[in-house]
């Protein structure tokens, strides 16, 4: 009963920041809200027993991208918006209101709710979290490990390229 408990709040919460997300005029309380609902979501992982990646989720989301957002609010210097909250803030929340409503149908209709225990996989209750992501992560999925790898290589080669001064003479 505790777990639907937190659940439910880490939930609501989510939703509730993710429609602030989107309906504060102001970019910074807009990346506020966002981190509000990366560390809610975070939240839900660790109920989902998945706490490897709700620590990435911390670490990586909530801790490196809203550093960078909130270091790139800060150096276009925005001028402080007149509404604090945008015209289209009543869509957002009746969109939000009908993503509850679905979240807590589906909820009520899981197994949490039918006292039935979760089956969990043979390999991530021996190994654990953590080592069955690695395991599957070299084994199986390891051409698109590597792809990925790639790609983001690629990437940072090009934003070196680009952002490299040309000298002009």
């Amino acid at each position: 009963m505790v777990e639907h408990a937190f659940f439910i709040y880490f939930a609501t919460v989510t939703i509730l920041s993710s429609i602030m997300t989107i309906g504060f005029r102001s970019p910074i309380y807009c990346t506020l809200a966002l981190l509000s609902t990366l560390l809610h979501v975070a939240g839900l992982f660790v109920l989902l027993n998945a706490e490897f990646i709700a620590a990435i989720q911390i670490v990586v989301y909530a801790g490196a991208v809203l550093v960078l957002y909130l270091f790139v609010l800060m150096l276009l210097n925005l001028k402080k918006p007149e509404d604090f909250v945008h015209k289209q803030v009543w869509i957002a929340l009746f969109f939000g209101v009908i993503l509850l409503i679905e979240i807590l149908i589906g909820l009520f209709k899981s197994p949490l709710f039918t006292k039935a225990p979760l089956a969990m996989t043979e390999s991530v209750s021996e190994l654990g979290n953590t080592a069955a992501i690695g395991f599957s992560l070299f084994t199986k999925y390891l051409l698109p490990f590597e792809v990925v790898g790639m790609i983001l290589l690629g990437a940072v080669i090009g934003a070196m390229v680009l952002a490299k001064k040309v000298p002009t003479n």
